[in-house]
């Protein structure tokens, strides 16, 4: 796919014309700028911290790239919703929020183990960026008004990904990711062993 950046190719520009309304920890605007360097230029794509909801939006008549907004300055939020955009490919580039569907909080035991079956991959990201960033793994079911949380199938099925992952390698742009992580915050090579339910 060939994408084009603004005129403002400048990553201090970009940031400056998204500053969030709030100051961000120092460990999240390392964050923001290791991603920003990674992907602004080849991808047409930047991290942003919102005020609200996360969301992905594609490039528009107002907006010249790809915007992937995280809630509320948390790191957290920012790691999950960089592995949606892992997963993603050019086509759902295009679309808001990649065009996946969501229910929101309060969905039935069916509809929450759907969101557990598309929410593999992404956790598996989650859970190696966090690891390279140093960071705290939590799974998240989403899901606080039906009081259904991660099934242990769900946690078996995330470890199953990220050995795989780890077996086979990692697809290009998670993997530039994760080995610019473990430079910035000085985080060791993943290793099997790191990622368990133990």
């Amino acid at each position: 796919m060939n994408v084009q950046m603004p005129a403002a190719t400048d990553l201090s520009v970009l940031q400056q014309l998204h500053a969030p309304s709030v100051p961000l920890d120092d460990d999240v605007e390392r964050l923001v700028d290791v991603f920003n360097r990674c992907f602004a230029v080849s991808h047409n794509t930047i991290l942003v911290s919102g005020d609200d909801e996360p969301v992905y939006l594609p490039a528009d008549e107002t907006c010249e790239y790809h915007r992937i907004i995280f809630a509320h300055g948390f790191f957290a939020s920012a790691l999950h919703e960089i592995s949606h955009w892992c997963v993603a490919g050019p086509q759902r580039w295009l679309l808001e929020d990649f065009g996946y569907w969501y229910k929101p909080d309060g969905r039935s035991a069916e509809e929450q183990a759907e969101f557990e079956r598309v929410e593999v991959k992404p956790q598996a990201y989650e859970w190696l960026f966090s690891h390279a960033a140093g960071r705290k793994f939590h799974f998240s079911a989403d899901n606080l008004a039906s009081d259904i949380g991660a099934s242990e199938t769900f946690k078996n099925n995330v470890v199953a990904q990220i050995q795989t992952f780890l077996q086979q390698g990692l697809p290009s742009r998670p993997a530039m990711l994760m080995d610019t992580l473990r430079k910035e915050f000085g985080s060791e090579l993943p290793q099997p062993a790191d990622f368990s339910l133990a």
